[in-house]
């Protein structure tokens, strides 16, 4: 019987997604739910050249594996589109951000959370200026391209019934400048053609924070939210007390 699903990924930086415990994961199965993490191209599961398959010219190849991985969620009948989130936060932000502009259809809902999403200017804030040789750079035309090719800020498209959305910002954040989620939210929530009760786009902000690292209460009180947001978007009945 299809359910609701949660699909999570990262695919950057050399990064591994490899099987581990969360809190998050385990509250959700609980409840019924599926939770899936895709291992893309960008990350290090399979090796440096599987890392650079993902990045600068070939940041494509990540959303779609990510894709691929939605789908096959789908195909096999675990979940639906209407019961399939998606999840991710930093480049995983940028991910989510990249797949819900460009296939809206596929996703009931998204947590993205302290996102990179325009990529135009994401050098001039934040760490933004140290990650040019895992994206690009913007004062490259050819690099530049790139960019845009993909930029989910500069995909958001008028009339479109965009997925449920919920942005998670920390007002520490030195890595990752709060101002792309603040921008994608507005320029969401006059886009879409989806209505604020059923696909919502919110924005939770959290101050006294940073970018990760965080206290055990303040991470079981972000997770619950979140869960919170995507169980009531899925349909997922989450037991009381299980965040």
């Amino acid at each position: 019987r299809a359910r609701p699903a949660v699909l999570y990924g990262y695919g950057g930086f050399d990064i591994s997604l490899s099987p581990s415990w969360t809190s998050a994961a385990a509250a959700w199965v609980a409840a019924g739910g599926v939770w899936a993490v895709a291992n893309l191209r960008g990350g290090s599961e399979e090796g440096e050249a599987w890392h650079r398959d993902g990045m600068r010219e070939h940041k494509h190849h990540v959303f779609e594996d990510f894709e691929a991985a939605a789908d096959r969620l789908v195909a096999d009948g675990w979940t639906t589109p209407g019961q399939l989130a998606i999840l991710g936060g930093s480049n995983g932000g940028l991910l989510v951000g990249a797949a819900l502009t460009r296939s809206p259809e596929r996703y009931r809902a998204v947590v993205c959370s302290a996102p990179l999403l325009d990529m135009v200017r994401y050098e001039r804030f934040g760490l933004g200026a140290t990650w040019n040789d895992e994206y690009g750079t913007a004062a490259d035309p050819e690099e530049l391209g790139w960019l845009l090719s993909y930029s989910p800020y500069h995909h958001v498209e008028d009339g479109v019934a965009y997925p449920a959305v919920l942005f998670t910002i920390f007002d520490n954040d030195t890595r990752v400048d709060p101002l792309h989620a603040r921008k994608m939210a507005a320029a969401l929530q006059a886009a879409t053609s989806g209505s604020p009760e059923d696909r919502p786009v919110l924005v939770r902000r959290e101050g006294e924070v940073g970018h990760g690292a965080r206290s055990q209460r303040r991470r079981a009180v972000l997770d619950a939210d979140e869960l919170a947001f995507l169980a009531a978007c899925t349909g997922l009945a989450l037991p009381a007390g299980e965040t």
